[in-house]
């Protein structure tokens, strides 16, 4: 079990709320990612699959509000890559700082810190059954209002319900498989696949081609967004703007598939909420809302996985 040697700090401001965000990450001396908000007198939220509260805000929110940490995937996403499996993050606010908008500064905050190890083996999830859930269940499960407004939305875009995501067995690591479908042209369709398989070499190629990618909207939503208090803390600096037509940004890419990149670090954060998985994941126009039902799927029946410690 590896963990910090000491306590690391980083500020920022939340991508959603806007506001400032301080954050000190401890060593922790037993397995387990805890947040802690230290502006309330609350207690530990563990950074586990059955703690998600909420996904709507395009992000992945532990803790059940006030007592609650929004936009964890990026940070634990750096953790998961890291290796880091025992710490306490504690923060000032609702939510982590968004930073550049990527993995990339998390990760190169800890790659400067030092770590330790316990005498603890990391236990395995090993996948042994298909899991599938699919968008098109979920909206099923919405009561009248929320469907209407997602069908109004789908029209006004063009897009479908029909994403899914596909756990199913895979022994060499965790296999990420993501593809995204967009009308807009700069997007269009793009896939790309990533193999975790804990080496420092898989971490390698993580920072160097997936960790930059940064989350991404469009322009002309903002003001929308905003009123709805989200997106009050994005900026040309940390987020992808997609012009209105749809046909390229308002910002320079860091890769022509750097959406899909994103979306790579996204499902590692969600996933990592299960614990160091092996097996494989195909996500077809997937969400934070599908990463987390696809864990409690998995988790549900103890025929689904075997623990290897």
């Amino acid at each position: 079990m590896r963990t910090f040697k000491k306590e690391i700090k980083i500020s920022g401001v939340g991508v959603h709320s806007g506001k400032p965000a301080n954050m000190v990450i401890k060593p922790g001396d037993s397995p387990g990612i805890f947040f802690k908000r230290v502006d309330l007198k609350d207690g530990l939220i563990p950074a586990k699959y059955l703690y998600v509260s909420d996904t709507k805000l395009r992000n992945t929110t532990l803790g059940i509000c006030p007592n609650c940490v929004q936009t964890i995937e990026h940070v634990m996403a750096a953790l998961f890559i890291k290796g880091i499996r025992a710490a306490i993050i504690e923060i000032d606010g609702p939510e982590i700082p968004i930073l550049d908008g990527s993995a990339k500064q998390f990760i190169e905050i800890f790659e400067k810190a030092e770590v330790t190890e316990f005498n603890v083996r990391d236990e395995r999830i090993i996948i042994k059954k298909e899991i599938i859930v699919r968008q098109s269940d979920m909206v099923k499960e919405l009561s009248l209002l929320p469907r209407l407004k997602l069908w109004m939305y789908n029209l006004l875009t063009g897009r479908k319900s029909d994403g899914y995501l596909r756990l199913y067995p895979y022994e060499n690591g965790l296999l990420i498989n993501a593809t995204l479908v967009y009308k807009e042209p700069v997007i269009g369709v793009q896939s790309y696949e990533f193999l975790f398989d804990y080496t420092d070499a898989a971490r390698k190629k993580f920072t160097k081609e997936m960790a930059s990618a940064r989350t991404f909207g469009k322009f002309s939503e903002w003001e929308y967004l905003k009123a709805r208090g989200m997106a009050r803390g994005a900026n040309e600096n940390n987020v992808i703007a997609l012009n209105d037509r749809g046909d390229g940004t308002l910002n320079k890419l860091y890769f022509s598939d750097e959406f899909v990149r994103h979306k790579i670090t996204d499902i590692l954060g969600d996933m990592s909420l299960g614990g160091w998985i092996i097996g494989g994941v195909e996500s077809y126009k997937g969400s934070h809302a599908l990463n987390n039902l696809a864990l409690r799927k998995l988790f549900s029946n103890s025929e689904n996985y075997e623990t290897n410690e």
